[in-house]
């Protein structure tokens, strides 16, 4: 039993190392930005390292070997106090709770964890010697180890005050309600990693299956608290939902730690399977982990619907709603590929060698898919012929080639055209193309039927892409609102915060902003793009007012048009030259607001390379934006100091040179 419980510390050991190594890795990934996420991330370092060390020794036997490790494994311990002091203060500035005074205590606290790490690596003062107990390994303490120890606890303790001050100072249950959580799990690293044997060894007229049982159950408690943990800090400094937090760390913990968790104890039940069933060991594991594995994926997928309903109680109707878009959004390539075959259904049943269909779309008609010899570089029609095609009901003569009528086709240039209507009826959506068998359509009745089968097919699909594409406009003119909201969620109200401050961002590190430097250009002559635009925070804007009669609009169109020319090479203008592209295709392109087809054809460049370069040249004017930005905030900056210096007396301002 006794050997039983060891296995399951070493193995809870293992486990605690990977999900912290996990938590460490989706707060870099969802939270490094924010200040109290990146402390957390200091005192998980201190976790990992003390829980790893004690991996290591595990299987070492020899003192000699031991030693060097457990001294080592204070790096972990002596930074733990200062970890814990930064961690709370972080919250409490969160608040609104500065204060120099508790920052210095925190520098002070690292400074003096480097002194304890010192003072273990070169003395005997705070442990020493050792003891090889199988499974719990661990030093003797020293003369100032009971000064380390009151140290230790009155740092935390210290730390627990503070989180406790921060949950007091929260205005709203929720977030007083993450705070408990936070004042709940906070003492969880504290416990796991301080090194208790130091003080005491394991009495002896106590069973040992005793200690081994309670450090079992202290690193499970141990680990529950640390997950409980990360999950309140998961909220700070992020502008998603709270649904999408929660569903997401949920999602991250399952397949992440869980799957890896499950792995480690394949693999150590493995190795023990050989003398039980006789096969060999490094089988059984390979077989078992690939199971253990797949079973696992399994699972969590089957048990998705559960978690949805336990993270959205309340908002589960509309959620199910979005679901439902996203599985049944119909893409670009969906489209693409729907009417590839709706188009080769078409030219089998009639027997013609080549077929077209053209979508209409708000830069013009955009040849879509094409059966047969007909390449869509090889298309022989001009703008003013496509045009033709939008009102091919009038039958007019476009001056190229005439357009006749003959039942619900049009014969043009030795192809037969069909208007793909909506289901109303009075707007065209698309054009059909078949190659002509014969001077009229001389449909077969069989062949009638089948053939406005497969029409009706794709006229539906065209006029649900259409639909889509107005809900995806409409979803362009929300999304700043919606992130704005967002941003204004992500300030939680606390007790002493005017409700109109707004703490510092710097808008150009954000993920988004060649998104928004993008949709400010797309709109650059008018839209909500433009004057909805977060951008218009940017102090480079601010400080363009002036010059444009105080219209954000104007100055934000005016800080766009600057970035652009920015990357105007010097000479003359040459729409050839690889220099001048990326100025080129940002001045046609935005600036006249010409179409993507026109604008490849006077580059001399087909579409897809066209909007390869587009996204490059975005790239740039956002580079710009940044540093611009950083000019307008450095020159804002020396002002500031001039006129602080201004402000002094000139006895003071000699004193100061």
């Amino acid at each position: 039993m006794e050997l039983l419980f060891a296995q399951a510390n070493r193995l809870l050991t293992s486990v605690i190392v990977i999900v912290t190594v996990a938590l460490i890795l989706y707060i870099l990934t969802y939270n490094r930005r924010n200040m109290v996420a990146r402390s957390f991330i200091t005192l998980l370092l201190c976790v990992t390292f003390v829980y790893l060390v004690d991996l290591i020794v595990f299987p070492l036997t020899s003192l000699e070997a031991i030693l060097p490790w457990l001294r080592l494994q204070w790096v972990g311990i002596a930074f733990a106090p200062a970890a814990y002091l930064h961690f709370s203060d972080a919250l409490l500035q969160t608040t609104n709770a500065a204060s120099r005074w508790r920052r210095w205590a925190v520098v002070g606290g690292y400074l003096l964890g480097l002194l304890w790490l010192i003072g273990v690596a070169t003395t005997d003062l705070i442990v020493r010697d050792g003891v090889a107990t199988p499974g719990a390994p661990h030093l003797k303490a020293g003369p100032l180890f009971g000064v380390f120890a009151l140290y230790y606890f009155f740092t935390v303790v210290w730390g627990a005050v503070n989180i406790n001050r921060a949950r007091q100072r929260c205005l709203t249950s929720t977030s007083r309600r993450r705070m408990t959580y936070m004042a709940l799990s906070f003492v969880a690293p504290g416990v796991g990693i301080f090194p208790y044997l130091l003080i005491a060894s394991w009495p002896g007229f106590l069973p040992q299956i005793t200690f081994w049982f309670l450090l079992v159950a202290g690193n499970v408690a141990v680990l529950l608290m640390l997950i409980l943990l990360a999950y309140s800090v998961a909220y700070f400094g992020v502008l998603t939902p709270d649904r999408v937090v929660k569903r997401r760390m949920i999602l991250y913990l399952l397949r992440g730690p869980m799957v890896a968790s499950a792995v480690l104890t394949v693999i150590v039940i493995g190795r023990q399977m050989e003398e039980v069933i006789g096969i060999p060991g490094d089988l059984f594991t390979l077989f078992a982990v690939a199971t253990v594995i797949l079973t696992l994926q399994v699972l969590i997928s089957r048990l998705m619907p559960l978690i949805d309903r336990l993270v959205y109680r309340e908002d589960r109707e509309e959620v199910a709603r979005l679901q439902a878009l996203d599985e049944r959004l119909l893409t670009s390539t969906d489209l693409r590929q729907f009417l590839e075959n709706v188009l080769t259904g078409l030219c089998d049943l009639l027997r013609t060698p080549t077929g077209f269909i053209a979508v209409l779309t708000r830069d013009g008609p955009r040849l879509e898919v094409v059966c047969g010899p007909l390449e869509p570089e090889h298309v022989r029609w001009t703008d003013e012929e496509w045009d033709a095609l939008v009102t091919l009901e009038t039958g007019r003569d476009n001056g190229t080639h005439h357009l006749i009528p003959m039942g619900d086709f049009f014969l043009w240039d030795g192809f037969w055209l069909r208007p793909l209507r909506s289901k109303a009826g009075d707007v065209v959506t698309g054009v059909l193309g078949l190659s002509a068998r014969a001077p009229r359509p001389d449909f077969t009745p069989e062949e009638q039927a089948d053939l406005e089968t497969l029409i009706a097919q794709a006229e539906v699909a065209l006029e649900d892409w259409h639909l889509q594409h107005a809900v995806f406009a409409a979803l362009d003119q929300l999304i700043p609102e919606i992130e704005a909201i967002q941003r204004q969620r992500g300030r939680v109200r606390y007790a002493g915060v005017p409700a109109v401050a707004e703490p510092e961002e710097d808008l150009t590190t954000s993920p988004d902003f060649p998104r928004w430097v993008k949709d400010a250009l797309s709109h650059y002559w008018g839209g909500p793009k433009l004057s909805r635009s977060p951008l218009l925070q940017l102090r480079v804007v601010q400080g363009a007012l002036p010059d444009h009669d105080g219209d954000p609009v104007k100055a934000l169109r005016a800080v766009l048009l600057q970035a652009i020319e920015r990357l105007r090479p010097e000479g003359e203008r040459e729409m050839t030259r690889a220099e001048w592209l990326l100025y080129n295709i940002l001045e046609m392109k935005f600036l006249q607001g010409r179409r993507v087809r026109d604008v490849a054809r006077r580059l001399a460049m087909s579409e897809s390379d066209l909007y390869r370069k587009q996204r490059v040249a975005i790239e740039e004017v956002a580079r710009n934006i940044a540093a611009m930005e950083r000019e307008a905030l450095t020159s804002e900056a020396h002002n500031e100091g001039y006129e602080d210096l201004q402000g002094l007396p000139t006895g003071a301002r000699q004193d100061g040179g």
